[in-house]
């Protein structure tokens, strides 16, 4: 289906499914970044159970603050009860020299704040948002997510990014076309030391690339380089010698010494093509 196609029947029983099965929770708390999975499922969560929701979202220095208001602006909007807890990574014993299973000991932490928040209101059941394009990526957080036996009602009934983005415009939520989002650790390369100075560098030349207007993006950092990754289609327009002056210009005060375009472009997960094939096994997530 093309994304901006109207859902066809098979589509909509699926979401219908997709009710059935939140309803059996009976109450849910779901971990809220406000990005689109994430969002869908609070909606259809939302329509599901009504007040017998929770989202709960993660406060960090990894967590840039536009997240967080349009986290808040979502659950004002829909009139759902929201929770924000502070998750600071960096105080987590081994986060900051960034393992390769940073990601594991992130979510871990954060999933069990989530379930004491759950038990403090009573609430049952604890859900995140991943969805069947996760399966067969290299996803450590989702280990602590089977480990904490956290609810994957996306993955569980199905759902595909390009299916969640169909229906999320179709029922006029404000993500549907939002950009894809993950925490600011992930700039990292493995063995990097992570700190809040690089965190907020990061952010800083993320947020003014998205003023300047470019759409999915990444910054990476690599010591004192930024490697830009934009969608291939946005290359002319960076080249463009005011644009690509200003950008340099921007980096230089934000505190990087010199500035790539990676030539390959925006993808996710750029940071794990220098895992091995085993260590990328270790952390797989397969269909279960």
């Amino acid at each position: 289906m093309n994304i901006n196609e109207s859902p066809d029947n098979f589509l909509l029983e699926k979401y219908e499914e997709l009710k059935t099965c939140l309803r059996s929770f009976e109450s849910l708390a779901v971990a809220f970044s406000g990005g689109v999975d994430s969002a869908f499922l609070l909606y259809a969560a939302k329509e599901a159970l009504g007040e017998k929701v929770l989202a709960v979202t993660a406060s960090s220095c990894s967590f840039p603050e536009r997240e967080l208001e349009e986290a808040k602006a979502f659950c004002r909007r829909y009139g759902i009860a929201h929770t924000v807890v502070k998750s600071e990574e960096l105080a987590i014993e081994g986060f900051s020299r960034n393992p390769k299973n940073r990601c594991y000991l992130c979510k871990h932490e954060l999933f069990e704040k989530i379930r004491d928040i759950a038990g403090r209101e009573g609430i049952k059941e604890v859900a995140e948002g991943s969805n069947i394009d996760d399966n067969g990526d290299y996803r450590p957080g989702l280990m602590a997510v089977a480990e904490l036996n956290i609810k994957s009602p996306l993955r569980d009934t199905g759902f595909s990014k390009e299916q969640i983005r169909i229906l999320s415009k179709y029922f006029g939520l404000p993500t549907w076309n939002k950009q894809s989002f993950a925490c600011l650790s992930s700039r990292f390369p493995y063995g990097e030391e992570i700190t809040e100075r690089k965190l907020k560098m990061v952010d800083r030349a993320e947020q003014f690339l998205l003023d300047l207007g470019f759409s999915q993006l990444r910054v990476r950092i690599h010591g004192d380089i930024a490697r830009i990754e934009l969608v291939p289609d946005e290359f002319g327009r960076f080249m463009e010698d005011e644009i690509r002056t200003r950008v340099y210009g921007e980096f230089k005060k934000i505190g990087f010494t010199y500035v790539t375009l990676d030539v390959l472009g925006y993808r996710t997960g750029s940071m794990n093509e220098t895992l091995t094939e085993t260590e990328l096994a270790g952390g797989m997530v397969r269909k279960l």
